[in-house]
């Protein structure tokens, strides 16, 4: 019985990994970029935002506080949502190879953010736009596929590639219509995604769904682990599987939603991270989403 506990857990050694890991590659790749910069200045740069006094040129302090920092953090949300979010639809469908576009967020985000810069809206408009279109991507495959019940998943499946194929023709008639010296290329370089326009304030807007959407799914995390299990199985073990099965949709479709209205479409990394993470932690949703 103690080990069955203990297969659910991470290792100390590895709970130290995970978090020094990280913490390493954010301080060497601050220091990295077309202006050259100590990773010892880039830590004084930091800490004097939390009450430090160390002595540092403005120059280093403009890169790395407004340009590198609100990129790196853009990416460590995005990577770890669009992987936490990638890891809950496999278990949700019981299929290994979908991903957080599975039920058409990504596509709707991405016609949401053409529609935007189609319109001329700021950066902040643009990403708002994105995050409501995302959303109401995943209401219409879920209202396209009926209900949530278990005979009915393959057809929210088919209903979300259905949801997902139509905003993509509705991406392609904005690019279509849009004018190709100004507004086009923008939109085209904005569907390949990028880390470019990450500020404090885009942050702002999108961090806290990923954020919560993640601690969410991490409290919830044992309960993962039920959702491949038939009907009858689930109930036995006394979880509303039907309620499950909701709030897994809602935390992974706000999720990546805000990742893809925030960088544009990332597309491998939540299909192929929850494998890497398998392969070193089991099928154990308890050590898998950590």
């Amino acid at each position: 019985m103690k080990k069955e506990r203990l297969a659910g857990t991470l290792s100390w050694q590895s709970q130290i990994a995970l978090i020094i890991i990280p913490v390493i590659t954010v301080i060497v790749v601050i220091a990295i970029g077309r202006m050259s910069i100590s990773p010892i200045e880039a830590i004084k740069t930091i800490l004097n935002h939390f009450g430090g006094n160390f002595d540092i040129s403005k120059e280093a302090e403009k890169v790395i506080w407004t340009i590198r920092f609100p990129r790196i953090l853009l990416a460590l949300l995005v990577g770890a949502g669009l992987s936490v979010a990638g890891c809950s639809f496999q278990s949700l469908f019981s299929n290994p190879l979908a991903t957080p576009d599975t039920l058409g967020v990504a596509s709707g985000s991405s016609f949401g953010a053409a529609l935007g810069l189609l319109i001329g809206l700021n950066l902040i408009g643009v990403q708002i736009l994105a995050l409501v279109c995302g959303i109401a991507a995943v209401i219409l495959t879920w209202l396209s596929s009926g209900s949530g019940k278990r005979n009915n998943m393959n057809t929210i499946v088919l209903a979300g590639i259905m949801i997902g194929s139509l905003f993509t023709a509705l991406v392609s008639l904005v690019k279509y219509v849009a004018d190709t010296e100004s507004q086009l290329p923008s939109i085209t370089y904005w569907l390949m995604g990028s880390l470019n326009s990450a500020n404090f304030d885009s942050l702002v807007l999108g961090a806290p769904l990923i954020i919560i959407g993640i601690f969410v799914l991490f409290l919830i995390r044992w309960r993962l682990n039920i959702l491949p299990l038939s009907e009858d199985e689930a109930k036995a073990t006394g979880t509303n599987i039907r309620f499950l099965r909701v709030v897994t949709i809602i935390c992974a479709t706000a999720i990546t939603a805000s990742c893809v209205s925030m960088c544009g479409q990332v597309g491998w990394v939540g299909l192929l991270v929850p494998h890497i993470c398998r392969m070193k932690f089991g099928n154990n949703h308890l050590s898998l989403l950590p």
